[in-house]
């Protein structure tokens, strides 16, 4: 039935650092990105190597998303990758804070956790 994600939405406070870092940090592809002038706001579409995506809204005056600490909801988001060590070194060079890797108790896997521009926890899952 569910074939799987095809996009998270992500409301950010200040457009042009989220722009910058889902596209220069992260290096996430811009699909399209529209201003949508009734609501004064901008939509950006940026896909990822999977084929699944981001949308990027800008709204004035949204409020703060709580995190810490953690509301229900969506917890965090997890990107999936091949050298967890490499990626950390890459956010850590954008200046990025990234958490120390652990080791994913029941999958033996290793992961960290970083924040976007406004907070939103991320998380580094490395699948390989």
């Amino acid at each position: 039935m569910l074939k799987g994600i095809h996009h998270v939405a992500i409301i950010c406070g200040d457009y042009p650092r989220s722009k910058a870092f889902y596209t220069q940090v992260l290096g996430l592809k811009i699909i399209a990105e529209n201003y949508r002038q009734a609501r004064d706001s901008y939509k950006l579409d940026l896909a990822l190597a999977d084929g699944s995506q981001i949308e990027l809204f800008s709204f004035n005056a949204a409020p703060p998303r709580p995190s810490f600490p953690e509301a229900q909801g969506l917890r965090h988001l997890a990107f999936k990758v091949d050298d967890i060590k490499q990626v950390v070194q890459h956010l850590q060079q954008h200046g990025v804070e990234v958490e120390p890797i652990r080791v994913d108790e029941y999958t033996n896997k290793h992961y960290t956790f970083f924040c976007d521009p406004d907070g939103l926890p991320l998380e580094l899952y490395q699948t390989a």
